[in-house]
């Protein structure tokens, strides 16, 4: 009896202090964030003002949508960094499918056509990293790579690594401004934001998807069948790169080469919001916050006239602070 009450007491410490942690990084990381938005808002009178906000929000909706499509296959997967989930295909997906649309539209063909071939495409992709993986029992790191690379390959087949201008009555619509004179690209981030953390984060499938990721051994012993949720997790992954390239063809009046250079940008959103999550978890709610903190973040150095460059730079320092801060967490519950 004694060593068990000893073992409970054990465990309660570790318990609290793990919670005191991510408490600890999760508030210094939002004190971070509010004081970089008072700075910008400060430095560029127009930071903040409405016409601004809106743009910014727009403009990181491409970017949030890709992330959504990370963020859930890295729940499926798990947090190892070899064997956890991953999509590294995510970006080149986007770009395969703009290229895509707008080649059957300057080809003639009509958004009845363009869009259910495009979407199509995105899962094609997805089902391809999911027989990969679950199938050929490739570490997504490697299966999504080698996908990567070859969506990649035929982007630049279908484009010669040109632009391709497309205009349609469906992109018009999608780029145009609804009601209360918000771009009708904002509705639609937030309205897949809203569909997706109510699957993922308040229904059975996302409990499930969350088993599969965090707890494998006892997800199968419950007779959840973990391959179905993985697979799912990199269909709809795939699924968001093609509704991206829909989002991106319509900001951009076609489709552009070197796409896949915000590959690290759609990394850096899927792991900055587990920092901003309460659980210290991937969800799609801390996504959405984060997509529209680098948005800010990155319009605030072209409003005080800060080098581009500086973009890469600092982005690849908060994925470090990222995972730094996870291990702080996980190491102070030891």
């Amino acid at each position: 009896m004694s060593t068990l009450i000893l073992t409970e007491h054990q465990v309660r410490p570790s318990r609290w202090t793990m919670w005191n942690s991510q408490l600890l990084v999760r508030s210094t990381s939002l004190l971070v964030f509010l004081g970089i938005m008072i700075y910008f808002g400060l430095a560029a009178p127009l930071f903040l003002s409405y016409a601004n906000v809106l743009n910014v929000v727009q403009q990181s909706a491409v970017l949030g949508v890709l992330a959504f499509g990370m963020t859930t296959v890295l729940i499926s997967g798990g947090a190892h960094v070899i064997s956890g989930g991953i999509d590294l295909s995510a970006a080149s997906n986007l770009g395969l499918s703009a290229a895509i649309y707008a080649s059957i539209i300057q080809a003639g063909g009509t958004d009845w056509i363009a869009l259910p071939v495009t979407l199509l495409t995105g899962l094609i992709i997805g089902a391809i990293n999911a027989w990969a993986i679950v199938g050929l029992k490739i570490f997504p790191l490697l299966a999504t790579l080698a996908t990567m690379n070859i969506c990649a390959g035929f982007e630049l087949v279908l484009t010669q690594n040109t632009v391709v201008p497309a205009a349609s009555p469906l992109l018009a619509a999608v780029g145009a401004t609804g009601s209360l004179a918000v771009p009708n690209i904002v509705y639609i981030f937030f309205c897949l934001a809203a569909f997706l953390i109510v699957l993922i984060e308040a229904t059975p499938f996302g409990l499930r998807l969350y088993a599969v990721g965090g707890f494998r051994e006892a997800a199968i012993a419950a007779g959840i069948r973990v391959n179905r949720y993985v697979v799912a997790s990199y269909l709809i992954s795939g699924g968001c790169g093609s509704v991206a390239a829909i989002l991106s063809l319509s900001l951009l009046n076609g489709s552009s080469p070197g796409v896949g250079e915000i590959l690290l940008s759609v990394v850096l959103v899927a792991l900055l919001g587990v920092i901003v999550s309460r659980r210290s978890v991937p969800t799609i709610s801390g996504t959405l916050i984060s997509s529209l903190f680098i948005g800010f973040l990155v319009n605030g150095f072209q409003l005080t006239n800060v080098s581009s460059y500086w973009v890469n730079g600092v982005q690849g320092g908060l994925i470090l602070l990222v995972v730094a801060g996870s291990s702080f967490s996980r190491r102070a519950a030891y």
